[in-house]
């Protein structure tokens, strides 16, 4: 199946905005492909306010996020695929989601599984009262 975030981040975008609330996304700069004024990037990351009053040319797509803002007056042009966002929230009461690193990864990406020793129990499976 197809990673379900970028779903979740037009719906949350959308509930935010349906709310009059400024709906902000963190991103992880440095993941490849993402395009934002790293002069304003902090620890790694950068906030960025995604509201239809402060962007221009809004795209929310199935591999991207892509807008027009201004920093410091001047224009630039942002690309954040979205595994590089973090989280997505409402800025003026904090609602929204974080994402975690399995809703962030591709259809193709496995995770590995940690190797044991154990073999698995075999069996019925039983149920114990617990006072």
């Amino acid at each position: 199946m197809t990673p379900n975030q970028p779903y979740l981040l037009r719906a949350f975008h959308e509930w935010i905005v349906d709310n009059n609330l400024t709906p902000y996304i963190v991103v992880d700069a440095h993941h490849a492909g993402t395009q934002v004024p790293q002069e304003f990037v902090q620890d790694g990351q950068i906030v960025l306010n995604v509201s239809p009053a402060s962007t221009g040319n809004l795209q929310l797509g199935l591999n991207d996020i892509m807008f027009d803002a201004r920093f410091g007056g001047v224009p630039r042009n942002i690309v954040v695929p979205c595994p590089a966002v973090l989280a997505i929230y409402a800025k003026e009461n904090g609602a929204g989601t974080v994402f975690t690193v399995e809703e962030n990864m591709g259809s193709d990406e496995v995770e590995e599984q940690p190797e044991t020793d154990q073999k698995p129990k075999k069996g019925k499976p039983t149920l114990t009262v617990v006072k």
